[in-house]
């Protein structure tokens, strides 16, 4: 089943009244969403007791939660203190992860913006592997660590960094960001083909059953000659990419991932308007 949501809580959730991410399960539930992107970005900042409460409800309601890891994260750093943090950020979403009962743990790999972009890459593959098994001797059955694709050019994160760095170990499933490649390769996505040639790179590389149920970010996201500069909402088309031409190569390859909508304030209402349109392209092939 291809889940829908959103990065962490439209406004309209706490328009509704709604104050705690532990009610945004049942909330996400009740409008017809199937997936919640918990945000730690700025920060691992969450009780056990909350993010329990919050895996507790989203089994009730059968949501998959997944967790987006701090911002700061770099593991292309060439400063130890800074490489160590990197790794430590990671294991304290696993522990979140273990309660909230997450399946996937997202992280940006790291800047390349002041080192040389193959020495930043070689060292944060040598950082992710020593995290890979640091994570397997945490008891974290069940949680993929995965990878996401960057927008901008001076960040690590390319479509074929992230495959190499997902062939380390099969516990990193990629985080495909189709608004972040858009921008990364200057409007390369615009056609149904765009999209099928991108997902069988991933497909010949890393294999089929492997990225069935791949973990996805979609947004509008503006551009400029450096990538990415900033997200919008679906019903602002004079950005890119369009959604229908990526639901029409799901359904083509028969792919089921999670899709998280990383618009900007309406992220739910965003990702009920994807839904929409992923199953009426469905409807019509079946």
């Amino acid at each position: 089943m291809t889940r829908f949501g959103p990065a962490g809580n439209s406004q309209s959730f706490y328009d509704a009244g709604y104050k705690s991410s532990v009610e945004a399960p049942r909330w996400l539930h009740s409008i017809g969403l199937s997936a919640y992107e918990y945000q730690c970005n700025k920060g691992v900042n969450i009780s056990k007791e909350k993010a329990k409460q919050i895996g507790d409800e989203a089994k009730k309601y059968d949501i998959l939660v997944s967790i987006h890891a701090p911002y700061y994260i770099n593991f292309g750093s060439q400063e130890e203190e800074k490489l160590q943090k990197s790794k430590e950020y990671i294991y304290e979403c696993v522990e979140v992860a273990k309660e909230m009962k997450a399946e996937r743990i997202v992280f940006h790999p790291g800047s390349c913006a002041k080192v040389d972009r193959k020495i930043a890459f070689e060292t944060a593959k040598k950082a992710i592997l020593e995290v890979v098994n640091i994570v397997k001797e945490m008891k974290a059955e069940g949680i993929f660590l995965c990878p996401e694709t960057m927008g901008k050019k001076n960040n690590l994160g390319s479509v074929d960094e992230i495959i190499e760095i997902c062939k380390i170990d099969e516990v990193l499933l990629p985080t495909i960001d189709f608004g972040h490649i858009n921008a990364f390769t200057g409007g390369g996505l615009k056609t149904k083909e765009d999209f099928v040639n991108l997902l069988k790179k991933f497909i010949d590389q890393l294999g089929y059953e492997r990225m069935k149920r791949f973990h996805s970010h979609f947004s509008r996201i503006e551009y400029t000659s450096q990538g990415e500069k900033k997200h919008w909402n679906y019903e602002d088309k004079q950005y890119e990419p369009d959604f229908e031409p990526l639901a029409e190569a799901l359904v083509e390859l028969k792919l089921e991932p999670v899709i998280i909508c990383e618009s900007k304030d309406y992220m739910s209402e965003d990702a009920l308007v994807l839904k929409k349109i992923y199953y009426e392209i469905l409807e019509k092939r079946m």
